[in-house]
């Protein structure tokens, strides 16, 4: 009896010839079509108890990319970059899938739903689909929303979404929804989506590499003995918080932290009147280690005083950007905790900039943890610092870009020895991943290398072409641009003094400039992800 059911099943009907199109009714695709139904029936005739009650509901919850929205904005809400950066790529990734499956796949194979007289009604919560099956649109948005996850979170948020969508795409053949080939087109679309946004977006490393030293011993305390933790407390601060006394401050709420966690650090707070860099070199005199809580610019004093003082340097992000502390793995104050208590330390480069006639003089006042950028990229950075008291810093950050871009004008200049007209240039300490004029992330930090970008031009500048290659994060687009690594890099400005953004804080200097490196000159803790 078994065997004539299906017999009758999978031979094909003319009610199923006249909804089948032609390609599928000989050959390799007729057989594969067969095995389609009979897998079909097998999970129709399969008793699960508990889950006809969860996945009809699931199914439903992934309507319209639901579930993956509301997933994505709840990773947003989370505060940590590498989060938001899972969200952003999951939800593109879906916004792709979509199209190619319901506006080219359906419309290409036409291909008939499954009759669903196997299917235990209990399970067929759903209102019967009126468009083409082949291939599966929510399963190809739960795996594009997984799949662009995956590259960017870490395992134990990856993991459970990976599993959910699993459930989600089951599901889609356990309420008679797909067919089993339906559901494995649509996760193969959506994971290829995910991994194509690789072609414009590139996926950045969890973390940047750092050599670990063996050598080196640094003495860890349950209560933070010997820690001492200075404090920005401007770094971070938004344009509305001052209108919200009744909200804890960035600092604030990392001061409470430490206090909680490690009750013996010293905690110091500098005054709105103090020098930072006087305070911060008298805290690494009396430390055996120095925390720093505030953005690229204050823990790029504390590196200088840390290095000059030979005390392990803990940053503890603070700021807006936060680069250096999220380069290392360290975005929130739990992870600082952690890479203390761990007590691994390691090695990372300083870049240096000293006066083209003593390149060899004492640079330690001059350094950069990340970047220095000249040319537009300083009237950027000025201009941004003017409106963000009126805007706050990222409505000011496209503001002066957009004006940045319309005015500037190339800044005369000998690049070792040879003469350019420089509108913009950035130069990395280490290599970067990413195309963009300023990118953000490296896969090492102690790589010995420069990375200098530049765009020069001629006596005409391609401002259009150059601010959407900027904005779509592709400079090497754009008229003029070179890049290369280097161990050294002559700048003289024809112009008069060179001013340059460095790790985002304007610096004027000389019109001669050095820059150069400082190797595994600057000792800082690694989380245990290293």
């Amino acid at each position: 009896m078994l065997a004539s059911r299906y017999a009758s099943r999978y031979a094909p009907s003319d009610r199923h010839r006249r909804r089948t199109p032609s390609i599928y009714r000989k050959g390799p695709l007729r057989r594969l079509g067969r095995l389609d139904r009979w897998a079909f029936d097998r999970v129709a005739a399969a008793h699960l108890p508990g889950l006809e009650y969860v996945l009809p509901r699931l199914s439903r919850s992934a309507d319209h990319g639901v579930l993956w929205f509301t997933t994505a904005g709840t990773l947003s809400l989370t505060g940590r970059a590498r989060l938001r950066r899972a969200a952003l790529r999951g939800s593109i990734a879906v916004a792709v899938a979509s199209p190619v499956v319901n506006v080219l796949g359906k419309q290409a194979f036409r291909r008939a739903r499954p009759v669903v007289d196997l299917v235990p009604p209990i399970r067929i919560r759903w209102k019967l689909p009126t468009s083409h099956a082949f291939p599966s649109g929510h399963s190809a948005s739960a795996a594009a929303f997984a799949t662009g996850v995956a590259m960017e979170a870490p395992r134990a948020v990856a993991a459970p979404i990976a599993v959910a969508a699993g459930a989600v795409a089951f599901a889609r053949v356990y309420t008679g929804a797909h067919y089993p080939g339906d559901v494995l087109a649509g996760l193969g679309i959506g994971a290829a989506a995910a991994l194509g946004t690789r072609l414009v977006w590139p996926a950045r490393p969890p973390v940047a590499r750092i050599t670990r030293t063996a050598t080196e011993k640094v003495t860890i305390t349950g209560d933070g003995q010997g820690v001492v933790v200075v404090i920005n407390a401007g770094a971070g601060a938004t344009a509305g918080s001052a209108g919200m006394p009744l909200l804890p401050s960035t600092a604030e709420s990392a001061v409470a932290v430490f206090q909680r966690e490690l009750p013996a650090a010293r905690i110091i707070w500098p005054g709105p009147d103090e020098d930072l860099d006087k305070v911060v070199d008298e805290a690494a005199g009396q430390a055996e280690i120095l925390a720093v809580i505030g953005g690229d610019g204050t823990v790029n004093a504390a590196a200088r005083a840390a290095m000059r003082h030979g005390v392990p340097l803990l940053p503890v992000p603070g700021g807006t950007f936060d680069h250096f502390a999220r380069a290392l793995g360290i975005e929130t104050v739990a992870d600082a905790v952690a890479a203390y208590r761990g007590g691994r330390l390691g090695r990372v480069d300083l870049g240096l900039i000293a006066r083209g006639d003593d390149p060899g003089g004492d640079a330690e006042g001059m350094v950069f943890l990340n970047t220095v950028g000249f040319g537009a990229y300083t009237e950027l950075v000025e201009r941004r610092e003017r409106l963000e008291g009126r805007l706050g810093k990222w409505p000011a950050l496209m503001v002066a870009a957009l004006r940045t871009f319309r005015h500037s004008e190339p800044v005369p200049m000998l690049v070792n020895g040879r003469k350019r007209r420089v509108w913009l240039a950035f130069v990395g300490n280490c290599a970067y991943g990413s195309r963009g004029p300023a990118p953000t992330w490296r896969e090492h930090l102690d790589d010995g290398q420069l990375d200098i970008r530049m765009v020069t031009t001629g006596a005409r500048v391609p401002r259009l072409r150059a601010l959407a290659a900027v904005l779509a994060g592709h400079l090497h687009v754009t008229p003029g641009y070179r890049a290369w690594h280097g161990s050294t890099l002559e700048l003289v400005s024809r112009d008069g003094d060179l001013s340059v953004a460095r790790d985002g804080e304007l610096t004027a200097l000389s019109r001669a400039v050095h820059i150069s490196k400082r190797p595994g000159s600057l000792a800082v803790f690694c989380p245990p992800t290293h």
